[in-house]
């Protein structure tokens, strides 16, 4: 593999990753950090303790605002090898997807851990409603999922607290009232920890929100503005030049142009041009799993090699043009590993059918069983928060068509959830309505650490957005490195850029200082 190439303004390495199938409207937030042992000894005892896989439940209620339709239970699993009395409880949001996947943030390996360690504390993992195993209802019904909201999932915060007994010596005595708890998550659980501690002030002593997407956006076509802007710049270029292509040959072209045009990149059974334009935008998606410690032959990376590496020559900053980049993407789609990671085949019928998104009978559409992350996701986003990645403006350099727009993703909700609606939602209402809820990006809120890197591309959902006049306070502090997304939650990451370890330092500051400070309620 030869190395890339001619970089944007930072150098850049890399991490993992599809998306799943041809419908991604990413989410899955922080890295995965692996367990390297699940047996535990208390730090300073010796004493062995559960490992740390071992699962306990807690009786949620079903709905906060009828409390006589009973209980489930939410996982939540402990790593208590750190704390000594008086010590803080760290509670890690599990976010959008199965909390077994982020067992690794009950170790030092991870930011949680390795502030459990320095301050004394007990790391908990809890599980979203409706994510995982953690469901009221044993279908993912629409039905079901009306009470998947952000306010239920903070509603099970206080719960959580108000009420558990933590399987350790004193667990059930360390209610918000007798001990410091911190809240901690990253991308969506970020921002619920944001919303949490702007909704019930004064529950957590503290909070850390890594990469929190507090503003709902329902066009954020900036997703993709920030990957150009740190991508490759030879990449860059015939990226933009190949949507812009896409762009033309289908509102220009005839019908002998575009089946040409399909046929370059083995998709010439694709029926829908936004289909086909969405396919071409979801390998860029790559980028968002890039950690600083991933090296040059990262998937993204890949990619662009791909594009910009011919006979041993790596393409100047204006990339090698047009009719290389449509030949040499193309290639790569008919014999490389994205297709048939997203589909399973790169069989031009099976692709047809892979990347048909107007089919509403299809099980993407129709499977409510539990445990189905991207359905859960997917409610949230026709629901309350938006973040539908289309096209830039007019104007605007575009890495992808301006045939993906936020209504190509909006009339899916209809698809996924008929009883809930008969129509696209109006997204600009719904997430109009959770900023003035929640915040948004104007949010202050004491004793909350929100920490972002430069290269995330969720970056102006933050409140690090380029133009953001919300600078933060030592109360309210905004850490800024140089990382990916949610970057800061790994140690490793830390390891490996100084700016990112210097955010985690600077946490462990602020966090030893407020907690030093913090009393029991009377």
């Amino acid at each position: 593999m030869v190395l890339l190439r001619i970089l944007a303004p930072l150098l850049l390495s890399a991490c993992v990753c599809a998306s799943p199938g041809a419908r991604s409207n990413v989410g899955r937030g922080v890295p995965k950090v692996p367990v390297q042992s699940y047996e535990v000894t208390h730090k300073t005892t010796g004493e062995p303790l559960p490992p740390l896989d071992t699962v306990y439940y807690f009786d949620q209620l079903i709905d906060h605002d009828d409390p006589t339709l009973g209980t489930f239970q939410q996982r939540y699993w402990v790593s208590a090898q750190y704390y000594q009395p008086g010590g803080p409880i760290l509670l890690m949001s599990g976010g959008e997807g199965d909390a077994t996947d982020l067992i690794g943030y009950l170790t030092n390996y991870t930011i949680t851990g390795w502030l459990a360690e320095k301050l004394n504390g007990t790391v908990i993992l809890m599980e979203h409603r409706f994510f995982g195993e953690s469901n009221p209802y044993p279908d993912l019904s629409s039905e079901s999922l009306r009470l998947l909201t952000l306010q239920q999932a903070i509603e099970d915060y206080e719960y959580f607290l108000t009420n558990v007994h933590l399987p350790m010596p004193g667990g059930d005595q360390v209610g918000p009232d007798k001990a410091p708890w911190v809240l901690f998550g990253g991308s969506y659980s970020g921002a619920l920890a944001s919303y949490t501690m702007y909704n019930k002030p004064g529950l957590f002593a503290a909070g850390y929100a890594s990469s929190a997407v507090v503003e709902s956006i329902s066009d954020y076509w900036q997703y993709y503005d920030i990957i150009r802007q740190f991508m490759p710049q030879n990449c860059s270029a015939d990226v933009e030049a190949v949507a812009a292509h896409v762009d033309k040959t289908f509102s220009l072209g005839n019908d002998t142009d575009i089946q040409s045009l399909k046929d370059t990149f083995g998709l010439g059974e694709v029926t829908h041009s936004t289909d086909f334009a969405w396919a071409l935008a979801g390998i860029l998606e790559l980028w968002q799993e890039l950690l600083i410690t991933s090296g040059p032959n990262a998937p993204f990376y890949q990619f662009c090699d791909a594009l910009e590496v011919k006979d041993g020559q790596v393409a100047g900053p204006d990339g090698w043009g047009l009719e290389n980049a449509l030949a040499a993407w193309g290639s790569y789609f008919k014999h490389g590993p994205y297709l048939q990671s997203t589909c399973g085949s790169l069989d031009s019928s099976t692709l047809g059918t892979c990347l048909n998104s107007y089919d509403p009978t299809v099980a993407t559409y129709t499977n409510i069983t539990v445990n189905n992350w991207f359905r859960s996701w997917r409610w949230l986003l026709c629901n309350e928060i938006g973040f539908w990645e289309g096209g830039a403006p007019e104007g605007t350099p575009s890495l992808i068509s301006h045939l993906v727009t936020p209504e190509y993703f909006e009339r899916e909700c209809p698809y996924f959830f008929p009883e809930a609606f008969t129509s696209p939602p109006n997204s600009d209402l719904r997430t109009a309505r959770t900023n003035e809820r929640y915040g948004g990006w104007n949010v202050t809120i004491e004793h909350l650490i929100f920490a972002n890197g430069r290269r995330d591309p969720w970056r102006d959902t933050t409140v690090a957005a380029d133009g953001s006049t919300n600078l933060g306070s030592d109360l309210n502090p905004h850490l800024l490195g140089e990382g990916f997304h949610a970057s800061d939650m790994s140690m490793l990451e830390g390891d490996a850029d100084p700016s990112v370890r210097a955010v985690q330092l600077k946490a462990l500051q602020y966090l030893s200082q407020w907690l030093s400070e913090w009393k029991p309620s009377a």
